[in-house]
C-alpha cells in the first residue's frame, strides 16, 4: 500500500472515531462518517445557541485543512476585516466545537504533519544529503576581556 493511501485510510479511520459510529461497519463507511459529524453538528445546534469561537492556526497547512473541515460539516469559516489571515472564526455550538471539530482537526493535522515531514525527510535524503539531523551545537567561544 502506498504512504498516501495509508494516510487517506488513517485519515478515514479518524473521522469515524469523530463520528460516534455504533457498528464495526459505521466505523469503516467514509462517507456516512461524515454524514454522522454533520448530524452530529445539527442537533447541537437545536439544543445550543451558537458562540463565536476564534482560532489561531499559524501554519497554512494546517489552517487549510481546518476550514476544509469546518465547510465539510457545514460551519462556516470567517473572519473580520484586518484579522490576520492565521485567525479562523466560527460560529457554532461550543459542544460540537469542542468535543467534535477542534479534537478531531488536532488528530488528523498530526497525521498530516507525520507524513509531510516523512516524505521531506525521504527527498531531502534521497536528492540532498542522507544526512537530515539538526545542525550541531557548539560551545562558544571563549570571549576576551
Amino acid at each position: 500500500m502506498k504512504s498516501d493511501d495509508r494516510l487517506r485510510e488513517k485519515l478515514r479511520k479518524i473521522e469515524a472515531l469523530y463520528a460516534a459510529a455504533g457498528t464495526a461497519g459505521e466505523k469503516s463507511a467514509a462517507g456516512a462518517a461524515a454524514e454522522r459529524i454533520r448530524q452530529l453538528y445539527e442537533k447541537a445546534s437545536r439544543k445550543e445557541q451558537p458562540e463565536e469561537v476564534k482560532f489561531s492556526i499559524p501554519d497554512q497547512w494546517s489552517r487549510q485543512l481546518f476550514i476544509a473541515l469546518c465547510r465539510r460539516y457545514g460551519v462556516t469559516p470567517f473572519r473580520y476585516p484586518r484579522m490576520h489571515r492565521q485567525t479562523v472564526m466560527v460560529r457554532a455550538p461550543a459542544s460540537f466545537v469542542h468535543l467534535t471539530l477542534w479534537p478531531e482537526f488536532e488528530e488528523l493535522s498530526q497525521a498530516l504533519a507525520a507524513h509531510l515531514h516523512e516524505i521531506t525527510t525521504t527527498i531531502i535524503r534521497e536528492e540532498v544529503h542522507d544526512s537530515t539531523q539538526d545542525a550541531e551545537e557548539f560551545a562558544e567561544p571563549r570571549r576576551l576581556l
